[in-house]
């Protein structure tokens, strides 16, 4: 009978590492987000101008306001296709923009503008429900493969644990030498024979709830000359709480199944400057252009897991086994690049269009491999190398993105704005893209699950209705946001031309979406 204990997950200390592709891209993905004005007209405001939203993208927009306003939004986010899971809701309240304005009269037709705006850059709200059939394929059999491959080598340590060691002779873990691999070796895996084995899988059930959100918190600078040209610089620090809950099980032929269950949050702050331009090449036209730059967002983050594994087979030594690891690390986004047009027609008319391009290939995670001392200031830096194994994966499997948007405003009477408007981001995933276990990275080495879905593009259609009164403006937005994507529990391994059978582990992919819609409310006063 199988011993029912814990195992703790002691691996070999390493300094503080980078993160994982997948992870990372999560992190650096945006969501259309911010006043109903704004959303309303799908994001397409660069330009156009005059609007609290656009200092978090081209920050010259803010030199186009001639009073001063406050105004606050909330809304209610529901998704379409997922069934509730306890660690997530698929309706939620959102909290999503607060700023103010105050504007400063230079002369006659020039002003200075100071602004601050918070707005949550992105929610993490989703469910996703996977399930498929195996064949034969199982994540503990990529584990097995990994070692009878030597991606590692297993043995025994010391303590009669089983440690996928750098080569046959080395008495460090190798990095390629995850958390699930070190449960499923000791758990799982291993027989009173002290030999290793693995079992064919019959089918899978994936849950998973995300939870938190990234709110960024931007000051603003702008001002016009003869408005005529308007220029703007915004200075923005970012704030991460990210939550993430999994329960996969897998059923055997042998009967039986095994459940994984792993509890991760991220958390941190990052910081980021834009600048932008706006300006009339007519100087009697209402045509305006706008161009922007956005810096990486140089993020330092910390994350930690707590991961469980219920063994409720015949096979191997033990019940249960637990795993859990904290770690900081340092992630780089891209560069974006933006360009916008914007007209208006007498004052019932607003069109705006921009295209945005960002390269997620050149994303940059880093290991922080020390602190320096700076006796000056009398505080400590940390001391950071490029992880290449993981910046090579990422660029292999993300790439550059561009995001169309396109709004419309019209105003039948005065008081009243009818709004519309449409969001196009292009995949940021390769097709072949695919969660690499076998890199000698850090970023692998501290992972504690296998899945990874490769998201296509996204669509967002939005609605919106405005209303002033006096001093006092309202609005509301509606957004439909449509995405598909491919999920797979686990990387593939083929077996090579004349191998044994035991290296081919492959599993089809199953097609999930992620479908959102959201009631958006602004409220506003303007002074």
């Amino acid at each position: 009978m199988k011993k029912n204990i814990f195992i703790l997950c002691l691996l070999a200390s390493l300094p503080a590492v980078a993160q994982e592709t997948y992870e990372n891209a999560n992190i650096m993905t945006e969501d259309l987000n911010g006043t109903a004005r704004y959303v309303g007209l799908g994001g397409a405001m660069e330009a156009l101008g005059a609007d609290i939203s656009t200092m978090g993208s081209n920050p010259a927009g803010i030199g186009l306001m001639r009073r001063s306003v406050v105004n606050a939004s909330a809304s209610v986010v529901s998704q379409q296709d997922a069934e509730n899971f306890d660690f997530a809701k698929k309706t939620k309240l959102s909290f999503d923009q607060a700023g103010f304005v105050v504007t400063q009269r230079m002369n006659e037709r020039s002003f200075l503008n100071f602004g601050f705006n918070y707005h949550k850059n992105r929610n993490f709200s989703h469910i996703l429900n996977a399930s498929n059939k195996l064949n034969g394929a199982s994540q503990h059999k990529l584990s097995y493969i990994k070692g009878y491959e030597g991606v590692f080598y297993p043995d025994f340590n010391e303590d009669n644990e089983v440690i996928g060691y750098e080569n046959e002779t080395s008495s460090y873990a190798s990095n390629t030498f995850n958390q699930l691999d070190y449960l499923y070796y000791n758990a799982v895996m291993t027989e009173s024979d002290n030999r290793f084995y693995y079992e064919d899988a019959l089918s899978y059930v994936m849950n998973r709830g995300n939870k938190g959100y990234i709110g960024e918190y931007d000051f603003n600078i702008s001002g016009n000359i003869k408005d005529r040209v308007y220029l703007g610089l915004t200075v923005g620090v970012k704030d991460v709480r990210y939550k993430n809950y999994s329960e996969y099980e897998e059923s055997y032929a042998e009967g039986g199944s095994i459940l994984i269950t792993d509890d991760r949050r991220i958390k941190g702050t990052g910081f980021d400057i834009k600048a932008g331009v706006i300006f009339r090449p007519i100087e009697a036209s209402a045509f305006r252009v706008g161009l922007y730059v956005n810096t990486p967002t140089w993020y330092s983050l910390t994350t930690d897991n707590y991961t469980y594994l219920y063994n409720r087979t015949k096979f191997g030594l033990y019940d249960n086994g637990e795993s859990d690891e904290a770690y900081d690390f340092k992630l780089y986004t891209p560069w974006k690049f933006g360009a916008s047009i914007g007209h208006t027609i007498g004052n019932y008319l607003a069109l705006g269009a921009t295209y945005e391009f960002s390269d997620y290939s050149a994303a940059d995670t880093r290991i922080i491999t020390g602190q320096d001392y700076d006796w000056y200031y009398d505080s400590y830096t940390d001391r950071t190398d490029a992880d290449r194994d993981m910046n090579d994966h990422t660029s292999s499997t993300l790439k550059g993105v561009s995001t169309l948007k396109l709004g419309l405003e019209y105003r039948p009477v005065e008081d009243i704005a009818v709004r519309c408007g449409y969001n196009y981001v292009s995949p940021m995933y390769k097709k072949d893209g695919f969660k690499d276990g076998t890199l000698i990275s850090p970023g692998s080495y501290y992972a504690s699950t296998t899945d990874y879905t490769n998201w296509k593009d996204t669509h967002r259609l939005t609605l919106g209705l405005g209303y002033n009164t006096g001093n006092f403006s309202l609005d509301v937005a509606y957004q439909y946001n449509v995405q598909k994507g491919v999920f797979s529990p686990f990387m593939c391994y083929y077996a090579a031309p004349g191998a044994v059978d035991v290296t081919d582990n492959v599993v089809e992919p199953v097609q999930v979406s992620n479908k959102h819609h959201q009631l958006l409310l602004t409220l506003g006063y303007r002074f």
